[in-house]
């Protein structure tokens, strides 16, 4: 594979990555939850960090940007939108690509938690880097996008090869998985509860996921076929109405 990835935990429940391109060595942050967290994964790993790549602006996913500049003079890119909260020496969007030593990162647009946020994903490493936009069998709050875009953004992430590792930046799964089985009885859903049951038992990772997995469990792109989202006029519609179930879900 073309490139490692190394996940830590930081804060309550976020992640955040590391991920070298093994041809060339160089290596960079994906998301800095917190910046101690990620210094000290980096060199206890023996790695220089020279580039961070931001998915959104939320503090929870750049307040440690500044750390790492100082400590090992790394770039920032990301989004527009995280100038609201950090500088950035270079913004990225939709289309773009971004190229970490020899792997090619495509930038993909994946608005609706925030209005900007967007996702890497590196086809030669079958990796996606999908921040708050997907996670496992969950998705992000929509915060400030619409269902429309929201819908559209899970599209372009459920559109990439069904064995794609996806990396969600939260460990979000046991309120997902409850969330996901008051919902749907798909028989998938059922056995993956049965796999992960023990990871989340034990308190382990439960990321990443597949897109293959996504597809076949998550109630979010599952949402038009639900019975809590039937009767409605389009996808998008039917998304809402998984997102605002979920939303009031207390269980």
């Amino acid at each position: 594979m073309p490139v490692a990835v190394h996940l830590f935990r930081a804060l309550s429940d976020n992640y955040g990555f590391l991920v070298t391109d093994e041809a060339t060595g160089l290596t960079a942050a994906v998301d800095v939850p917190d910046g101690t967290a990620a210094i000290a994964e980096a060199e206890r790993r023996g790695l220089q960090v020279t580039y961070v790549m931001n998915t959104h602006w939320h503090p929870d996913h750049t307040q440690g940007n500044a750390a790492l500049k100082e400590r090992f003079g790394a770039h920032v890119v990301g989004p527009a939108e995280v100038r609201r909260v950090a500088p950035l020496d270079g913004e990225l969007r939709g289309g773009d690509v971004f190229h970490l030593g020899e792997t090619a990162w495509d930038v993909l647009e994946t608005g609706g938690h925030t209005l900007g946020h967007v996702s890497f994903h590196s086809r030669a490493a079958g990796v996606a880097f999908t921040g708050d936009c997907l996670f496992t069998l969950g998705c992000g709050r929509m915060f400030e996008g619409t269902p429309g875009q929201y819908w559209a953004s899970l599209g372009a992430l459920a559109a990439l090869p069904p064995e794609t590792r996806a990396y969600g930046a939260h460990e979000y799964t046991a309120s997902n998985l409850r969330f996901a089985l008051s919902v749907d009885n798909a028989p998938e859903l059922r056995a993956r509860a049965e796999r992960l049951r023990p990871l989340l038992d034990a308190g382990e990772a439960t990321v990443p996921t597949t897109i293959g997995e996504e597809l076949a469990t998550n109630p979010f792109l599952r949402a038009p076929r639900l019975a809590i989202a039937a009767s409605a006029a389009d996808e998008a519609e039917a998304f809402a109405r998984v997102r605002a179930a979920k939303d009031a879900f207390k269980g």
